[in-house]
């Protein structure tokens, strides 16, 4: 069954599919094992009564295989500890039962008993949430790990009821069960972070779904509606409800949107019976969630938070909600008043005070409660983040108890921990500020002490140093080290008679401050005489022990202490072994004490010491280890394959097999930067000590020791261990701490994962060599609970382990039963106190105290002020003596007579002081300038923002322009100025294609290409430069001249033709579209059908974003302000206009009434109104003041000054300005009064003279004719004025009332200006939201692009290179056999020498590299290099298989031009080759880098189409919440044509605003698309028919090809006999070597014909003189034949006679004659076969034409020795 129920899981798990969006998200869980059994049978149920076993699950320590360690080699004790930082970590059981996690363990607490029971995780890595059932029958363990479990155990049997598998992948973050217990709901953590609906009596899963991609902190369902959820954590909270949809089953999330509320992370939360959800905040307050946005915000009244801090709301009960906090108060709140809360107006809080609080203590932290199981009952169990769990009554009756903490832990890492020498009693600090010290042998606390900083270190004082064994050494984050003394307060009563308050307290015996930052570490010497504190300061300080400890002074190490351990007693030298974090080790030996000399300093910078800097050496070992292993391997192959060759009996097989293995790449050395960080490390003999590393370096334990030289400076030595030893199973979990028992048989190692490893050892072995099998555990959190403290009780019956997880773990070596029979009677003891017990000791609480050398350096430092302040006041009264003498003295010259009085200059000191004196001035006040030359930048910007501010934000004036004979007006705009927005828009930085570096890369291959180019001419140069041995050059005739000419111009005719050719053909191949090729405009237009396929055809839009945006709103204002600003210039011009038509009204008026004047009374027409500009219509006016009105001003100033008192003054400037405007109207009525005088002067003074005229005589015609004249004329002259005055008038009413319509019509497209400008606001908000999402794409985006860019010219400036590294070396190539060839050529036909020529142009030789050497080295390597120079020439005559070849010397015979010329080309070849197969090595590498370029390139373009993708998704997303806006548009209602039953319906909420003309053009598209569609199928359908006459008429071409290739190829056969070049052989000019060399044939054949002729004459001369000889030779020989007759006939008669007498000796004789004419006619033979070998080459070299000709060969045959015959043998022979 589990079996079965495991691979459904699993199957589960692999089927789970989960999608996340951003507002609303639905996940599909389908169970895999649910559906396939679905169809065929009904699922199994799971027996209620099935139970698992416990001693089957849980985790068991690992045991090495084959070892004697007792799987029960430890027994947990009992936890001190509390993990009171961790979530939800406490539960409650039933009335009295508590549990909560402790590292692997589940610790279940009675309240009451305060005994624990334990739980060990079943998987080893931990334990990640906790939760109980409703019903407290079952309460569940999630754990971690890989693939962890969720067991649920049934209470109180604790025996495992259901295990659910496959919910996450490492580690569960929080389980809760639904409110009837039916349902659990798990989250995991990272990576996947999976909420899981379980049935979990039947272990299958219900629902599964990704949750969020962040920290999941608290799941839970609803009390009210349990088909809903809520989720909480790092930033978010999110709302899911189960949903049954067709598909099945489905868990729909909605996500909190925090709005213009800053996200917080929320930690709890309630949900309330209607649905909304009340949770808490970080900074204090209630946010009310209504759907998925916040309601409302809830806090205090005056904006006070409801807590400080935190806030969890974690109850609600009859109409009251409660809260907690971090601040240690519970909070009640009104239930209703939440419920209905409502924002207020200046915000979105809602102020409310709670109805009451109870406030748990000081320095309380509550992070969880929950509450007792009793029916109706108040009492409720609180976590304590700061290490305590309270019990709450929170009735809030006046009978309710006070808080009670039940109790108390450390709060954090366990900073200091060790035990007692001399009893079973250990001590701890942390961070917390507190030292406690317990009991572990009976299970309790005895005492804490608090201080105002925290603990980092601690030592228990050794007996040697305090007998009683109650001293306490204990080093705080200050620097601050205290001297605490434990003692039992209930024997003061029989010593002083005091009442005892405790089993046990802490005593403040001394403290002193040695450091300035937190002391690490704390050792006493091994005799006690010596204590010393290490620091993080990068020091150790000594003091003497005694009574009162005394400083003896300090040392600087290289990096922070990380541990103090003293020399055993076994060493002879006593000295500190000090380890440094930074991986520095320093040797020092004690202080003494009585040695030291008393000086400015505690420095003791002459105390001897040893350095030694740890050098990584991992890397080595683990290339060794491969080596090894490969080689082993190695071995392992070549012994099976000698085994096969021996079964198959092929000895020679081997031998031909066998080859060279290249040697595999060894990684390289790799150094950690920074280095890796010193854990812990310890003694191991004299000068040598054992160092464990973390970090990269984990996994050995090295054996070091200090090295001789120590001369070197310890920042930058390098010190490598001598020897090291793999721990097991350590790579990623180093050792954190080591300890040793008593008796040094066990090493107890504490590891970085939180587990305790034991190792048996051998006695005295510090070598470690026994350190092999181990005994581990994992008791610690495994993520953070680094075990960094061990140590073994006294009497080695206990080991005692604290964490960084606050978790202080006790075990025992003996089964409990024993430990306790053992120690019944040994029970821990507590020191008595002291007789003379007296005050306690004052503290240093200060956290700016002096540490010892800082007290002491201000204690100098003060004794030298007070010794220059002496000297100070000294020479300051010696200048006071000095100035009273000087002054004397000028009195006493001035008193003496003028003749012998000195002169002032006399009394002056020298001027070069003066000046001194003066240039020290000057350089004080620069200096000064330069210190007040920020405050004199600050003020100037100040004055300039003021400035700006009140006087220049202004803007233009309000300006009103007035119709002067209608009401008609207009204004200006007022027109704020422009922010420098748009001017920061405009030049903001656009993210473009970097174009730049894609030009640069161009350019930079460019000038490689060229010279690459360079070089390889260059180097063709210098391998062809060589001096060539060629004969003279002849002399061609006109007619070979000609011909040559003639040649070449037509061979360049036809290579212009053949490349003329070649590029109408590559033009039209480039042309030629490929295979697959589809036209760019067809591709584009059937993309964007498929993308925008569907109801309407969607438009493509440019990606929009908000800088876009607001780029678009400021062109926008930009816009209307320039329309405004239009206007206003207008305005103003047509203000000026009035201004210049008043002063020219004013003009015409005054000649109007001078026309008037001499007209009669009744002739007078009215004039008319003259307007006047009204203040409105220059308001520049106000501002304008005079010289007189400043004065005015000074001296209203000087009167308000004087008249301080007087109350309800107006201000300066409102009396200024009334006075100014009464002074005016005085000025226009006294002007008035002025003119009307003057007026009326003139008509009396006119009158009067009219009079006498008028009563005199009467006028003659003459003058009444000229009188009328004149009267008419003015009458002309006044009409005129007035109907000018009057147009005049008119017109500018006319302009005015234009510009005023203009206005008023700029205004109506100014108001829709500002709706747009609404509409693109809103868009720019909306458009913010997706800035951050948008921008992290860009910028990815960029980098694609710019990767891409970098690598698309890389791979091309590669392929360049790569072509031409080819072309390069097929020109290598072609010199190659060109050389090869002309050495051929330089040998000529059967050369005598041409075997060994070519031994000699062919062989290899090593040659030195062209290198910089310095002669040194030149002269070292000369032997070598000549002894491997021979070695490689034996080589290769050894592989020849003849004898040496010595090409130092010429062989005789052998021309020495020819030889010359062989050992040139012969380095010319060896250079060729070198630089063949450089360029081949090249070109490979070029090759594989341009496949790496290839790959990546296809990678990037691959990202960037994402990124692209991913870019559109959003704008297409942006553009859908644009389109969403609302939106206003004035219509009139002639444009509303949606009528509902003939009518227009009060709401439009469902009509379509849309534009006719685009209604129109819609209407046309249609029949237009309908036309396209029909265009579009007689297109296909021509395309096919065009298609299908190409497809033939191209396989009718080929056809026609291949034939005529048949019939070429046939023709050159032919012709040629084989198949040609025809275009070499077109290209082919004359040879003007050939021609030469033809010439030169004929003048060779002349000159040999010549030389023949002799030849024959000489020969003919030879042949009679020849004659002459044979025939005298013939005479010799026939008188020779006849003595031979006769010497015949006288042997026979000779040989009868002695026959008889020598037959034997005579016979030797012949034997001997016959075998020496045997010899000579050998060699005769071979020396006639010489002559005619030697004969046949001479006339087959004659014979031969164009060749090399040879000088016969002279040399004289040797003459030819006469056989040597004996009659005897003649007589035989016969």
């Amino acid at each position: 069954m589990l079996g079965e129920n495991g691979a459904s899981v699993s199957e589960q798990t692999e089927s789970t599919r989960t999608s996340l969006q951003e507002n609303i998200e639905e996940c599909d869980t389908k169970h895999s094992a649910m559906q396939q059994e679905a169809g065929s049978q009904s699922k199994k149920q799971l027996p209620a009564d099935m139970y698992y076993k416990y001693e089957e699950l849980h985790s068991r320590p690992y045991i090495t295989p084959d070892s004697e360690i007792p799987e029960n080699l430890l027994h947990l004790s009992h936890s001190f500890g509390y993990d009171c930082g961790r979530r939800a970590n406490l539960k409650l059981l039933d009335d009295r039962t508590l549990i909560f996690i402790a590292g692997n363990m589940l610790v279940l607490l009675d309240v009451n008993t305060k005994e624990q029971r334990y739980l060990h995780s079943c998987s080893g890595g931990g334990i990640g949430a906790i939760t109980a059932h409703p019903g407290k029958e079952y309460f569940v363990v999630a754990e971690k790990g890989k693939q962890p479990n969720i067991i649920v155990y049934e209470y109180p049997s604790l025996r495992p009821y259901r295990i659910l598998r496959g919910g996450t992948k490492r580690e569960y973050s929080f389980v809760e069960f639904n409110h009837n217990g039916s349902m659990l709901a798990s989250v995991g953590s990272a990576p996947d972070y999976t909420l899981t609906l379980w049935d979990w009596r039947q272990e299958e899963v219900m629902l599964s779904c990704k949750a969020i991609s962040q920290e999941v902190y608290r799941v839970s369902f609803s009390p009210y509606n349990p088909g809903m959820l809520t989720t909480s954590g790092f930033g978010h909270i999110k709302f899911w409800k189960m949903a049954n949809t067709f598909t099945g089953p489905k868990l729909q999330g909605l996500i909190g949107h925090f709005g213009k509320t800053v996200p917080t992370d929320i930690e709890g939360y309630v949900e309330l019976p209607d649905g909304k959800v009340l949770s808490g905040t970080d900074w204090g307050n209630l946010l009310l969630w209504d759907g998925n946005t916040i309601k409302v915000e809830i806090c205090r009244n005056d904006g006070r938070t409801c807590h400080a801090g935190t806030v969890q709301p974690f109850s609600l009960e009859d109409g009251q909600l409660m809260t907690i906090g971090f601040d240690g108060v519970v909070r009640v709140w009104d239930f209703e008043r939440i419920n209905t809360a409502d924002s207020n107006r200046d915000g979105s809080r809602f102020e409310m005070e709670p109805n009451n609080e109870l406030v748990v203590g000081r320095n309380v932290c509550l992070s969880s409660v929950v509450r007792s199981s009793l029916p109706h009952s108040f009492v409720w169990f609180a976590q304590d983040s700061n290490g305590a769990i309270w019990k709450l009554d929170l009735s809030f009756t006046n009978t309710s108890p006070d808080p009670e903490c039940l109790f108390s832990f450390h709060a954090g890492m366990i900073q200091g921990l060790d035990v007692s020498k001399k009893s079973h009693l250990m001590a701890t600090t942390t961070l917390d500020c507190s030292v406690k010290v317990f009991d572990f042998l009976a299970k309790r606390e005895l005492t804490t002490r608090r201080f105002n900083q925290g603990g980092t270190a601690l030592c228990w004082a050794p007996p040697v140093v305090n007998q009683s064994g109650g001293l306490l050494v204990t080093g705080f984050e200050n620097g601050v080290v205290r001297l605490l003394e434990l003692y039992n307060p209930q024997r003061l009563q029989t010593i002083t008679g005091q009442s005892p308050k405790g089993d046990a307290e802490l005593r403040l015996r001394q403290p002193f401050k040695p450091h300035d930052a937190a002391v690490t570490a704390v050792a006493y010497e091994r005799n006690g005489e010596i204590l010393a504190t290490g620091s993080a300061d990068c020091t150790v300080f000594f003091f003497t022990v005694g009574e009162n400890y005394n400083p003896i002074g300090f040392i600087h190490v290289p990096g922070p202490v990380q541990a103090l351990e003293w020399s055993p007693h076994s060493h002879s030298d006593n000295n500190l072994l000090i380890l440094c974090q930074s991986g520095h080790v320093v040797e020092v030996h004690s202080p003494d004490p009585a040695t030291q000399k008393p000086t400015n300093t505690f420095h003791l910078s002459e105390l001897p010491r040893r350095c030694f800097k740890f050098k990584s050496i991992k890397s080595r070992i683990k290339r060794e280890e491969d080596t090894a292993r490969n080689k082993a391997i190695k071995e392992k192959k070549k012994k099976v394959k000698e085994e096969w060759l021996k079964d198959t009996k092929q000895p020679d097989a081997e031998q031909e097999e066998e080859k060279e293995e290249e040697k595999e790449e060894l990684p390289p050395i790799y150094i950690p930067d920074p280095p890796s960080p010193l854990c812990c490390g310890f003694y191991s003999q004299p000068g040598h000590f054992w160092l464990s590393m973390g970090g990269f370096d984990s996994g050995f334990l090295y054996h070091c020791k200090f090295s001789e030289n120590q001369d070197e400076d310890p920042e930058q030595r390098q010190d490598e261990p001598f020897s090291f030893l793999p721990v097991h199973n350590a790579e990623d979990d180093p050792i954190c701490s080591i300890t040793f028992s008593s008796n040094r048989q066990l090493l107890l190692c504490g590891m970085n994962s939180g587990s305790i490893r034991i190792y048996p050892l051998q006695p005295g072995d510090h070598s470690l060599t026994s350190m092999q099998a181990y005994w581990t555990l994992s008791i610690h959190d495994n993520q953070y609970g680094h075990l960094r403290h061990i140590r073994c009780s006294h009497d080695d019956l206990f080991v005692l382990t604290a964490g960084d997880d606050g978790n202080i773990f006790s075990f025992s070596l003996l089964p409990p039963e024993e430990t306790q029979q053992s120690l019944q009677r040994n029970r821990a003891k507590i020191p008595s106190p002291k007789i003379t017990l007296g005050n306690e000791t004052e503290d240093i609480e200060d956290p700016a105290a002096y540490s010892l050398e800082k007290a002491k350096q201000k204690l100098q430092n003060d004794q030298l002020q007070q010794e220059v302040e002496l000297k100070v006041s000294e020479k300051q009264k010696n200048l006071s003596e000095l100035q009273k003498k000087f002054k004397k003295v000028l009195n006493d010259n001035q008193n003496l007579p003028e003749h012998i009085r000195l002169k002032p200059e006399e009394l002056q000191l020298d001027q070069r002081c003066y000046k001194q004196a003066e240039r020290l001035k000057a350089q004080r006040v620069m200096e000064v300038r330069k210190q007040l030359a920020w405050e004199q930048e600050r003020c100037s910007i100040a004055l300039k923002k003021l400035q700006d501010w009140f006087r220049d934000s202004l803007g233009e004036k309000m300006v009103t322009v007035v119709a002067i004979q209608t009401s008609h007006r207009v204004s200006t705009y007022h027109l704020p100025e422009l922010a420098e927005l748009s001017a920061r828009v405009r030049h903001r930085s656009t993210t473009r294609e970097p174009a730049g570096d894609r030009d640069a890369a161009v350019d930079c291959r460019k000038v490689r290409a060229e010279t690459a180019k360079g070089s390889s001419k260059i180097d063709e140069e210098e391998v062809l430069r060589h001096p060539v041995i060629r004969t003279a050059k002849i002399k061609l005739g006109d007619r070979q001249e000609e011909r040559l000419r003639k040649a070449a111009e037509k061979a360049e005719q036809a290579r212009a033709k053949i490349e003329k050719k070649k590029q109408e053909w590559a033009q039209i191949y480039a042309e030629k579209p490929s295979e697959d090729y589809e036209d760019p405009k067809d591709v584009e237009a059937i993309r964007e059908a498929k993308e925008n396929i569907g109801d309407y055809i969607g438009v493509k839009h440019r990606r929009v974003n908000a800088e876009m945006k607001r780029e678009e709103l400021i062109s926008l204002e930009e816009n209307m302000h320039e329309k405004q600003s239009e206007v206003n210039r207008r305005i103003v011009a047509l203000r000026d206009s009035k201004l210049r038509l008043v002063s020219w009204l004013h003009t015409r008026a005054q000649r109007l009434q001078k026309v008037q004047q001499r007209l009669a009374v009744h002739l007078r027409r009215p004039p008319p109104i003259l307007p006047n500009m009204l203040p409105e219509e220059v308001p520049e006016e106000k501002l304008r003041c005079s010289h007189s009105t400043l004065e005015r001003y000074r001296s209203l100033r000087e009167l308000r000054f004087k008249d301080l008192e007087q109350e309800g003054a107006e201000s300066l400037l409102e009396q200024l300005e009334k006075e100014m405007e009464e002074e005016k109207k005085e000025e226009e009525q006294r002007s008035d009064e002025e003119e009307t005088p003057r007026l009326s002067v003139s008509s009396v003074t006119k009158e009067e003279e009219e009079t006498p005229v008028d009563e005199g005589s009467e006028l003659s015609e003459l003058e009444e004719e000229l009188q009328k004249e004149e009267e008419i004329r003015l009458l002309h002259e006044q009409n005129t004025l007035l109907e000018e005055m009057e147009t005049a008038v008119c017109q500018f009413d006319a302009e005015l009332l234009l510009l005023c319509r203009q206005k008023l019509h700029l205004d109506w497209r100014l108001k829709l200006a500002d709706l747009r400008l609404v509409t693109l606001f809103q868009e720019m908000l909306l458009l913010k939201q997706f800035q951050r999402r948008e921008g992290g794409l860009h910028e990815k985006l960029n980098t694609c692009i710019t990767e891409e860019n970098s690598i698309t010219s890389k791979l091309e400036e590669c392929n360049e290179q790569l072509e031409m590294k080819r072309r390069d070396i097929a020109k290598l190539q072609e010199r190659e056999k060109a050389l090869t060839a002309a050495f051929q050529a330089s040998l000529g036909e059967n050369n005598k020498y041409e075997e060994f020529l070519t031994k000699v142009f062919k062989k290899k030789i090593k040659r030195v590299k062209k290198k910089e050497q310095t002669e040194y080295e030149e002269e070292e390597d000369s032997d070598g290099d000549s002894e491997e120079d021979d070695d490689w020439d034996d080589d290769y005559d050894s592989e020849e298989g003849g004898a040496a070849v010595n090409d130092s010397i010429c062989p005789e015979g052998c021309e020495p031009e020819l030889f010359e010329n062989t050992l040139q080309l012969r380095e010319r070849r060896l250079d060729l080759e070198e630089l063949l197969t450089e360029e081949k090595k090249s070109a490979e590498a070029l090759k594989k880098e341009s496949d790496s370029l290839a790959k990546k390139e296809k990678s990037v373009k691959s990202s960037r189409a994402a990124l692209e993708d991913d870019l559109d998704l959003i704008n297409r997303e942006k553009l859908q919440k644009i389109s969403e806006l609302d939106v206003v548009v004035p219509l009139r209602l002639h444009q509303i044509e949606y009528i509902v039953n003939g009518s227009v319906p009060s709401d439009l909420s469902e009509a379509l605003v849309l534009d006719k003309s685009e209604l129109d053009r819609l209407k046309g598209r249609i029949q237009q698309l309908q036309g396209e569609k029909l265009y579009q199928r007689d297109l296909h359908r021509q395309a096919r028919q065009q298609h299908t006459k190409l497809f033939h008429d191209r396989r009718s071409m080929a056809a026609t090809i291949q034939t005529l290739e048949q019939q070429c190829n046939e023709l050159m056969r032919t012709k040629f006999g084989r198949l040609v070049d025809l275009e070499a052989l077109q290209m082919l000019s004359g040879n003007r070597r050939l021609e030469e060399l033809k010439q030169e044939k004929l003048l060779k054949e002349a000159a040999y014909a010549k030389e023949i002729r002799q030849w024959d004459a000489k020969v003919e001369e030879a042949r009679q003189a020849v004659i002459e000889v044979t025939t005298c030779n013939t005479e010799h020989l026939r008188s020779a034949t006849s003595l031979n007759e006769q010497k015949k006939d006288l042997q026979v008669k000779l040989s009868t006679s002695q026959k008889k007498m020598g037959r034997q000796q005579f016979q030797d004789y012949r034997r001997r004659t016959d075998q020496e004419a045997i010899q000579n006619l050998q060699d005769l033979v071979i020396r006639q076969s010489h002559q005619a070998e030697a004969l046949r080459r001479e006339i087959h070299l004659l014979s031969c034409k164009g060749g090399h000709m040879l000088p016969p060969d002279h040399t004289r045959l040797p003459p030819l020795s006469p056989l040597r015959t004996h009659i005897g043998s003649i007589n035989t022979g016969k």
